[in-house]
């Protein structure tokens, strides 16, 4: 089954809202065997909607909408389908029952405003809103399935899984869509896709996407319309086959995040890590940090942004900032030795760069980035010249860093 999704809202295209319905709807459809070929996004316009609905019904016979649903005068989504279906708009006693309840519980009353959310396009079925007040509705007729969602993120997505897939799932063979994604980091996309080389023709009719990201490229692999259990087996093992080609770039399936799998590798080997930053002023302590637990491994950081700061709290001599700069090889070694040394750490990781926009020079171009790296029987630090804006710099470095460690831990004896 093929549909289309029309994403209804003014401050969608006025880039107010990002539009996360989308995503989540094509992700949980694919999983159900259900095919989005084209998503549309309109404004709260009666024309826009009426043509958007319209033209997505011409070409599939099924529409998904979000937003519209609500109780202010921009709410017209339910009127415009229901006018293009040839229906009117009736009242319905449960739906209104529904609603008053909930405000009840909140010790609220219901406005005239909100009765008009119970009335509902003649014919329609009712898909119950537990998590909101608009309900979900389900109209078929000459023009084709429509299907209308509240556009509040978490009621569309309770009502997504609840009531819209359990109903379309029912009319398909059985087949699913699903997807596996290889995680690398530490690789071009070019040099990555040499790497996969002749991939796409070995795990036809599986399909191979490349997306990049800051400091990373994923690679999607796709199983269109295969039985649930054939779907994983080619999907297993089309992901070990790009695993083995990616070779130590990749670092995890899924959702997998370095950062989890370096605290991971430090966690299995009892060791514990500090960490001094300077361009990145704190992004790499975040990235460990935001996962959970981290603090059995991670002993914490110094942003040592002024070379002050290097000298005082990391023990960097004036006389080799002087000398080498605050970027250099030799002063990225000692701030990771000064981060293990202040914390008492057995591995110390340091960041400094020229994040830009301004203060590159011919020597030290804009994106010039040391990385210091201090484990058991090893001290050193490698450069990276990292491409993109001061955000991404500083993100690539912070992503690159966790790279670096990742691949040295895992050389270490068990």
């Amino acid at each position: 089954m093929d549909v289309e999704l029309v994403t209804v809202g003014t401050e969608l295209l006025l880039g107010f809202t990002v539009d996360t319905n989308s995503a989540e709807i094509g992700r949980a459809l694919a999983a159900a065997g259900v095919r989005v070929v084209r998503r549309t996004a309109v404004g709260d316009d009666v024309t826009a909607i009426r043509t958007g609905v319209s033209d997505a019904l011409a070409r599939t016979g099924a529409v998904i909408t979000t937003g519209g649903l609500g109780p202010t005068a921009d709410d017209i989504t339910k009127s415009a389908v229901a006018a293009l279906f040839g229906v009117r708009l009736v009242f319905d006693a449960a739906v209104w029952t529904a609603l008053v309840e909930r405000f009840a519980r909140f010790g609220r009353v219901p406005t005239d405003n909100n009765r008009g959310q119970a009335e509902v396009p003649e014919g329609a079925g009712v898909l119950p809103n537990r998590w909101g007040t608009a309900p979900g509705l389900w109209l078929e007729g000459a023009p084709g399935l429509g299907i209308m969602l509240p556009g509040v993120p978490v009621e569309m997505r309770n009502l997504l899984q609840q009531s819209v897939i359990p109903r379309l799932t029912a009319h398909q063979s059985g087949t699913v869509i699903r997807s596996v994604t290889v995680r690398t980091t530490g690789i071009a996309e070019s040099t990555l896709a040499e790497r996969m080389g002749d991939l796409e023709t070995r795990i036809a009719p599986l399909t191979l996407a490349y997306l990049p990201g800051v400091g990373s490229v994923d690679l999607r692999l796709t199983a269109w319309g295969f039985a649930p259990a054939d779907a994983d087996a080619a999907l297993a093992a089309a992901a070990a086959l790009a695993a083995e080609r990616a070779g130590d770039h990749a670092y995890g399936r899924g959702e997998a995040d370095l950062a989890a799998s370096v605290l991971e590798e430090l966690r299995r080997r009892g060791l514990r890590i500090a960490v001094a930053e300077s361009c990145t002023g704190g992004l790499l302590g975040g990235r460990l940090t935001a996962v959970p637990g981290s603090s059995s491994q991670f002993l914490g950081g110094v942003i040592a942004y002024a070379n002050e700061t290097k000298q005082h709290l990391l023990g960097v001599p004036e006389s080799l900032l002087g000398e080498a700069g605050a970027v250099s090889e030799a002063v990225a070694v000692r701030m990771a030795v000064g981060a293990a040394r202040a914390l008492q750490a057995e591995v110390g990781v340091s960041i400094t760069g020229v994040a830009g926009p301004d203060g590159g020079s011919a020597a030290k171009p804009v994106g010039t980035v040391w990385i210091g790296l201090v484990l058991p029987g090893l001290e050193e630090a490698v450069l990276r010249t990292l491409v993109g804006t001061r955000d991404e710099v500083r993100g690539r470095a912070a992503q690159q860093a966790l790279y670096e460690l990742w691949r040295r831990l895992r050389s270490l004896p068990e």
